[in-house]
């Protein structure tokens, strides 16, 4: 009985604090607070990965209170409304590189093009090859593409924009984990290569991991993630269609 009593007062609390809109706002900056605190006591290693670790508490406390995503995106949207002016704030680093950028213009267009295509193509077929369907491999081609602008090509293309979001951030992810180590394994050393080739595979989460980086990093990413949305935008649907009518005839 008097686990009974200290159970409802305890519910009674929960579901008070469940209808605050400041509560998911709260939840969402400290469990980012957590993982990045444990990065910077694992010395900035970046497996342990502050927005791996910040999805994940805020998975399990959705999951043992059954709130359902909708109530947690209404509490903390202030979060994704930020996304904007965050974006925008990576041209700041991005000028102090205009002069390098421009004189790198071709091989920046070269890295581009191939990148994008890879990134595209190799999710593709790779899922062509595993007995995927055309809307899972419309899905899968913009994984390398922002969120926003991923999933409004996912739509286009036949795609399912929920798959596609989740396929998005567990690219970023992954990218930022591995993809500086491994392009330091392959030799490259350059900032500003490391750093279009994590904003180009890895977008926002690749750019942030870039900044940490250094600035010149942090710029060269922005750039990629930028350029790469765009050139997606306007290619990836030529891109797949022939695929989708291959797949289809087959």
């Amino acid at each position: 009985m008097s686990s009974a009593l200290i159970e409802r007062p305890a519910l009674e609390i929960w579901a008070y604090l469940a209808a605050q809109p400041l509560l998911w706002l709260s939840a969402t900056l400290i469990a980012y607070a957590l993982g990045f605190a444990l990065q910077r006591r694992a010395r900035g290693n970046p497996a342990v990965n502050p927005v791996l670790i910040a999805v994940a508490l805020l998975a399990g406390l959705l999951v043992a209170t059954g709130t359902p995503y909708r109530n947690y995106f209404d509490g903390a949207q202030f979060v994704h409304f930020l996304l904007g002016p965050a974006t925008v704030a990576l041209a700041i680093p991005l000028h102090g590189q205009l002069r390098r950028i421009v004189a790198n213009a071709g091989p920046i267009f070269v890295a581009l093009v191939v990148g994008s295509v890879v990134a595209a193509g190799s999710a593709c077929l790779i899922a062509a090859v595993l007995g995927a369907s055309p809307a899972t491999i419309a899905s899968l081609a913009p994984k390398s593409v922002t969120t926003p602008i991923a999933m409004g090509i996912s739509e286009a293309i036949g795609g399912l924009a929920s798959l596609t979001a989740v396929i998005v951030i567990l690219t970023g992810i992954f990218g930022a984990i591995v993809g500086s180590s491994l392009l330091g394994r392959l030799g490259v050393r350059d900032d500003a290569s490391v750093g279009f080739a994590l904003g180009l595979a890895a977008h926002g989460v690749g750019s942030a991991r870039a900044l940490q980086i250094s600035q010149e990093a942090g710029a060269f990413a922005a750039l990629a993630m930028g350029l790469n949305g765009l050139f997606t935008a306007l290619t990836l649907p030529w891109l797949v269609a022939p695929l989708q009518t291959l797949l289809g005839a087959g």
